[in-house]
């Protein structure tokens, strides 16, 4: 299974119910061709005051692209067959997966896809894997998923765009996520 493994620095995207990308967090990168992705928290200041430094925070398997790209937006909205938002309370990723921990963080590498690879580290990424079996959204049929999607094109359509200046004045006020990639100020979706 190809799995897509990134550095995040904040919280919020994915959504807790399994929706990547509403705050257009990665970006292009999300229309790589993927089956399953991790996410682990980055170990600079951002994800150290958001408590996710080193974590990993969560996991989707059977990734579902959205038909196109939404306006404004560099890449896909990505939902999942079975999906487990972490944050803050997911194990440490060199416990769970030492050599993919000194992969990833013993040089600057933002994203990793899984082939390529070697047998320790394919065996760690199974095993991550393997965190959301029996998790929520296993087994939608296409109408849920059809369902879903539109219900977040719904939310897209909703949230507020400012200029980054004024989202860095704004510094992520309550109730509201600056993505780092595009420092666009989105209404944070609960």
């Amino acid at each position: 299974m190809r799995t897509m493994i990134y550095k995040r620095t904040h919280t919020g995207d994915p959504t807790p119910e399994g929706i990547f990308g509403l705050s257009d967090c990665m970006g292009r990168v999300r229309a790589r061709d993927y089956d399953a992705v991790i996410g682990v928290g980055g170990l600079s200041e951002e994800p150290r005051a958001c408590g996710i430094a080193g974590r990993i925070t969560w996991v989707g398997v059977g990734a579902h692209r959205g038909e196109g790209i939404p306006v404004g937006y560099r890449g896909p909205i990505v939902e999942f067959d079975r999906f487990k938002l972490f944050d803050e309370g997911g194990p440490m990723l060199d416990d769970v997966a030492p050599a993919l921990a000194r992969h990833l963080f013993g040089v600057h590498r933002r994203v990793v896809m899984s082939d390529g690879l070697g047998d320790p580290m394919q065996h760690e990424i199974a095993k991550i894997l393997g965190l959301v079996s029996g998790s929520m959204r296993r087994g939608r049929t296409s109408s849920q998923r059809s369902t879903a999607r539109q219900g977040a094109q719904r939310l897209l359509s909703a949230l507020p765009e400012v200029d980054p200046e004024s989202a860095r004045k704004m510094n992520g006020g309550a109730g509201y996520n600056i993505c780092p990639q595009t420092k666009l100020r989105r209404r944070a979706v609960s």
